[in-house]
């Protein structure tokens, strides 16, 4: 897995204070995607462990809320591996961190992945320049959903996050 940045008491991309990776690879390439640079699988830099201890450093802190996995696409299939061995890594080590992750796929599309018994809340679809909606809480256009993943697969239906 590759990845361009992470940043650090971020407010926007999730509940709380987060740490946010931004990995590399898209396959949805949305038009007017804020990230069009994570778009390349093979851009950024290698997630190495020098990487990983600096997110572990930041999720150590106690008034971080969690993590926010984004970029690109974390659930692009060169991303899915790593990204399901780091959840679980984070989920072990961090148990009362909340792990948010961004995708293009829909969850009827990714719900059975095994990456999201990890996951607390979902932003699934792609963006969408005509459903763009600057006052819109966690989403960038309205045809997105903010998922409350534990209830949805509880249920078996989409749960939605502060409904």
């Amino acid at each position: 897995m590759r990845y361009h940045n992470i940043t650090k008491d971020d407010m926007l991309n999730g509940d709380g204070l987060r740490v946010v990776l931004w990995v590399s690879g898209c396959n949805h390439c949305c038009e007017e995607c804020q990230n069009p640079i994570t778009w390349d699988p093979n851009g950024g830099i290698p997630f190495n462990q020098e990487a990983k201890e600096e997110l572990f450093k930041e999720l150590g802190k106690s008034y971080v809320s969690g993590i926010t996995l984004s970029g690109g696409d974390p659930l692009h299939p060169a991303n899915r591996l790593d990204i399901r061995a780091l959840v679980h890594e984070i989920r072990e080590k961090f148990p009362t961190k909340t792990i948010w992750l961004y995708t293009g796929y829909l969850w009827e599309q990714i719900s059975h992945f095994e990456v999201m018994q990890y996951v607390d809340v979902c932003v699934d679809g792609e963006y969408e320049k005509d459903k763009r909606n600057v006052q819109l809480h966690w989403k960038g256009s309205s045809n997105q959903r903010v998922i409350d993943v534990p209830k949805s697969l509880e249920t078996g239906k989409v749960c939605l996050y502060c409904e």
